[in-house]
């Protein structure tokens, strides 16, 4: 692995020394191709390497899963313990967690499963402390919860950075890039919209991977970075957001210093909390169930009322073929049609199909043959 990592520090001291220009440009996409080629293959030896670890596989439940990531000792089990009531093991040590404890939070009627894992050390991405086993369960989640605290906030930076080079995008869509090979031609280069890069720069890029005869569509615009992603293709794409615990252990003037830090460094707001007095604990389950986007739909037996009690919890986008999947695996097979009262028809007990896309707070029957 040693050789791997050598290589890529060269390389990426090559790419620091290069100023980028429209003369450079197709020798930066060439290194940053070789990067993400080597470090993908590192990450990929990590993780066969693991064989899953004792403890580190975990059944996915609930209608979302949420990993509490961060460095040994931020507090990611006290976290847990205040969300769902799980007892995990909470020490003033680093490392107290060895394996993966899971705990359900019931929120806004979302059954919400959160794990708590080992702390991301530097070169967890590349298999070192429990990194190989970690990041496996993190491109698993649904939502990533980045948790630091007052005395580790400047370095945030670092825990993004692990997770960048395991292949996890935060808070990014995922770009709309398709790289279909050809036998012969080259590389033809297609387009919807703006688009930035010039063509010997894909071409520098694609033949790092020995792609020299492709078809490639970018819909929307992309960077070198993005294609990159798209050729090597095992990208995930999750969101998240950054807590900074143990703030009631500092004063007001520090705290806001830390939080300034942050939003200097990366650009984004983190959420200020302590899981142990359960300060601003309402403001972090929001963050988590905005971020996941949940949506709720009230079923209606056919000729019956609406349960406006207890609704079904879905995902933003979901169509009536996700709900009848959510609800029982032959419901797409017996489908008939269903009706809609709510927003996403234009009248009451519209009848639809299966692509038929739910919004918000819609009331839904559906008719199955029997």
């Amino acid at each position: 692995m040693s050789g791997l990592e050598d290589q890529i520090q060269e390389l990426e001291a090559e790419l620091e020394r290069t100023p980028y220009n429209k003369a450079t440009s197709k020798h930066i996409g060439r290194l940053k191709a070789k990067i993400a080629k080597l470090k993908d293959e590192a990450v990929t030896r990590a993780m066969k390497a693991s064989g899953g670890g004792e403890g580190f596989s975990v059944k996915k439940s609930g209608d979302a899963t949420v990993v509490l990531v961060g460095f040994p000792s931020v507090g990611k089990s006290t976290l847990l313990n205040k969300l769902t009531g799980t007892k995990s093991e909470v020490g003033a040590y680093a490392f107290t967690t060895l394996t993966v404890v899971p705990g359900s939070m019931d929120y806004k009627g979302a059954k919400i499963q959160i794990l708590d894992i080992p702390g991301l050390i530097a070169g967890a991405a590349m298999g070192r402390g429990r990194g190989k086993e970690v990041i496996g369960v993190v491109r698993s989640a649904d939502i990533i919860v980045i948790l630091l605290d007052v005395f580790n906030g400047a370095h945030a930076g670092v825990l993004l950075k692990e997770l960048y080079d395991a292949g996890i995008r935060i808070n990014k869509p995922k770009p709309d890039i398709t790289i279909k090979r050809t036998s012969n031609g080259g590389v033809l280069l297609h387009a919807v919209g703006t688009l930035d890069l010039e063509i010997e720069e894909v071409r520098s890029i694609l033949a790092e991977n020995k792609i020299m005869n492709a078809d490639v569509l970018v819909r929307g615009g992309a960077t070198q970075d993005d294609l990159i992603d798209a050729m090597i293709g095992s990208r995930v794409y999750i969101p998240a957001f950054i807590a900074v615990n143990k703030v009631d252990l500092v004063d007001a003037e520090t705290q806001e210093e830390i939080r300034r830090g942050i939003v200097d460094e990366i650009g984004v707001e983190p959420l200020m909390i302590s899981a142990h007095s359960g300060l601003h604990m309402d403001e972090l389950k929001d963050e988590v169930y905005n971020k996941l986007g949940f949506m709720r739909v009230f079923l209606k037996p056919q000729n019956g009322v609406a349960d406006l009690e207890e609704p079904l919890i879905i995902r933003t986008g979901s169509t009536v073929a996700d709900i009848c999947r959510k609800l029982h695996r032959d419901f797409v097979s017996r489908f008939r049609y269903a009706r809609v009262w709510g927003r996403s028809v234009k009248h009451p007990g519209q009848r639809v199909g299966l692509p038929h896309q739910i919004i918000d707070s819609d009331i839904l029957s559906i008719i199955t043959e029997h």
